[in-house]
């Protein structure tokens, strides 16, 4: 925050910021103090002084009761000043709230709303306020109506694109993890983040505010007798315009000068919040499925003999079920399906791997299964089960406390996990709040507890403090801390330790494994880095081109068929790679997801393809225990690549609940 006042200093000594301060300065004191000094002075007439010209007595002349012309300018000053201020924030009120009603109201509302405002936004705003003053009728209160409605649509446009520009951020999905719902979510995640530029726009446009209510004025639809304004004075003095041209030109003057300090100021604020922000930053259906290949549920890795039965049935029991998973996005071709018929199960305290390349279908997969793709996407599947529960069929309203406090999701970039608005502390106690009825005090001391149970240090100070005062592995820590405040069945981490350096990388994956040991959690770990999931995993899932092509337990990773995955291994270096060999790449480039063809997706890659692989799409057959692959020319013998190890490095004490 120091950083940000020093920008602001920095932008009020500039030439243009101390210009505009000092101007509005002057009109906010001249506002405040001239109605109080000179306002019966202001109001006298004096019928032996009607229609004078400039003079010691009065220096910009008289109107024609001979009231002083100059000081009925400053007395203006405060109505002037007012009215626009006041139209501003009706503007800004009301665009505000259109802005945001299509995050609130159902989908076909919300898109009317949109609607309506862009055609509002078509028309020149001071055209809709000559509009609307005649409905709403001459006189202060229709003027000051009339221009902050004719304002609104500006604000609502601006509002749209922020808020649609921060709702893509990973803080506010893991507010959607959590179920917070709508308005919580639009109040404290969205609003305070999209603040600062519509304060920016609004002086601007009380300038303009400005500008529309003098219009008004002098046009004789605006303020009435007896009260006046800069606009009435500038008609009444443009009668005498040649006999007396500073009747006219003080008026007109002071409403230049006032919105000129207010243009100035929100040039540069807008200097101030644009770099803040640089650095922080409706539809057909979807396309029937197509018939994917019968699969059966992939076994976990790791077996164990139970005394309990019953404990052993809850085990089998799968926490995730996933069949037949698709996701598709509009294109201007047709649908397009980067995710297409993916399978698969995870149980209590197993650890599932997803590996691939970029544009594999992962983070779409994790995306999905945690409820997170947004409209236009449409998700479908013939099962897609979360502890029992149909993700896809049960109401949203229903769904909000059981992804808030048994899902926890652990995104790829700390550095946007959390809203910058808030401290640390305040976003783990919401799920709290929210879910347990936990009161403000009660809940922020298990943010601070749960802090601990992470290992971050100095934890109840680290509660007090804000995003930007954390490190990337701190941030990481205090996520996992965010989905301990519930009772996490399931941890979905799409790719937590890609902008981490090797250290705190090691750190946040033995965190992770102590989670799913001491809680019985599963874990979901979606990665790019096939040595990170191997260390940490039971099972791996191979994905390419949206379809998963191998699914196998890490303990036989070195068994896999699938030229695919023997492909990925080969890419992956060890101490005893050759340093004068080039390191081992897979040739050509995954297809993008609007090109994928029939057949395999793999065989321009692949030196084992023949025509059936062009022409036939093969589907997860068994090739071993716990071993499918999607392949109709599966390699066979041992493949060189990572070593693997089964399990992350012990921890050092036992991890869970404190009390």
């Amino acid at each position: 925050m120091p950083r940000q006042r020093t920008k602001w200093l920095a932008a009020a000594r500039s030439p243009v910021g101390a210009c505009s301060a000092a101007l509005l300065v002057l009109i906010a004191a001249l506002a405040v103090a001239a109605p109080l000094i000179w306002g019966d002075a202001a109001g006298a007439t004096d019928t032996s002084a009607m229609e004078q010209g400039p003079s010691g007595e009065h220096p910009l002349g008289t109107d024609s009761l001979g009231r002083d012309i100059f000081l009925r300018v400053l007395v203006a000053t405060r109505l002037s000043l007012g009215l626009a201020l006041a139209a501003t924030l009706i503007g800004l009120v009301v665009g505000v709230l259109l802005g945001t009603a299509p995050s609130i109201l159902p989908r076909r509302a919300g898109r009317l709303v949109t609607a309506a405002v862009n055609i509002a936004v078509a028309f020149p705003a001071l055209l809709l306020a000559l509009f609307l003053a005649v409905i709403f009728g001459v006189g202060l209160t229709g003027a000051m109506l009339a221009i902050g409605i004719a304002g609104a649509p500006s604000f609502a446009r601006l509002t749209q694109t922020l808020a649609a520009s921060v709702a893509g951020r990973d803080f506010v999905s893991a507010a959607k993890v959590a179920g917070v719902g709508r308005v919580r979510m639009l109040v404290r995640h969205i609003l305070p983040n999209i603040g600062e530029p519509l304060v920016v726009n609004a002086t601007i446009g009380a300038g303009n505010a400005l500008l529309a209510f003098a219009g008004l004025s002098f046009l004789g639809i605006g303020i009435q007798a007896p009260d006046y304004d800069w606009g009435r004075l500038l008609g009444e003095g443009l009668d005498r315009i040649y006999t007396n041209p500073a009747s006219a030109l003080a008026p007109g003057a002071a409403v230049v000068i006032a919105g000129l300090a207010f243009n100035l100021f929100g040039e540069a604020a807008a200097a101030v919040v644009g770099s803040r922000t640089a650095a922080v930053r409706g539809g057909a259906a979807p396309p029937p499925a197509t018939p994917h290949p019968a699969t059966t549920p992939a076994a976990g890795a790791s077996a164990g003999t139970e005394t309990d039965a019953d404990a052993s049935a809850d085990r089998d029991a799968p926490v995730l079920a996933v069949e037949n998973l698709r996701v598709a996005f509009p294109h201007p071709a047709g649908w397009v399906t980067p995710v297409r018929g993916v399978s698969f199960t995870v149980h209590a305290g197993e650890a599932v791997g997803v590996v691939g390349e970029s544009g594999s279908g992962k983070s779409l997969t994790a995306l999905a299964v945690s409820r997170l793709i947004e409209s236009p996407g449409v998700v479908t599947a013939d099962r897609l089960d979360f502890l029992g529960t149909p993700l896809l069929s049960t109401p949203e309203r229903d769904l909000r406390e059981l992804l808030g406090t048994s899902l926890s999701m652990v995104f790829q970039d700390p550095m946007t996990s959390f809203n910058p608005t808030r401290r640390i502390g305040r976003q783990l106690a919401e799920v709290s709040e929210q879910h347990q009825g936990l009161s403000r005090r009660a809940a922020f001391d298990r943010a601070v507890d749960r802090l601990r149970a992470v290992r971050l240090p100095a934890a109840e100070r680290r509660a007090r403090q804000y995003p930007q005062e954390y490190s990337g592995g701190m941030l990481q820590r205090a996520m996992i801390g965010m989905g301990l405040m519930g009772d996490p069945r399931l941890v979905v981490a799409d790719e937590p330790t890609t902008a981490l350096d090797v250290t705190v990388q090691r750190d946040v994956l033995r965190l992770l494994s102590r989670v799913r040991e001491s809680r019985t959690s599963a874990l979901l770990l979606i990665s790019h880095d096939l040595t990170v999931v191997a260390q940490t995993c039971d099972r791996i899932l191979v994905m390419y081109a949206g379809r998963v092509v191998e699914d196998l337990p890490t303990a036989g990773l070195k068994d896999a068929r699938h030229p695919y995955t023997r492909a990925l291994l080969d890419t992956v270096p060890d101490m005893d790679v050759d340093r004068d060999r080039p390191l081992a790449v897979i040739p050509g480039r995954p297809p993008e997801p609007d090109q994928v063809l029939e057949g395999c997706a793999f065989a321009s890659r692949c030196g084992f393809a023949s025509d059936r692989c062009a022409t036939e799409t093969p589907g997860l057959a068994g090739a071993g225990r716990a071993h499918r692959v999607a392949c109709w020319h599966p390699a066979d013998g041992p493949a060189d690549g990572v070593r693997t190890h089964s399990g992350a490095t012990a921890p050092d004490e036992p991890f869970g609940e404190r009390t």
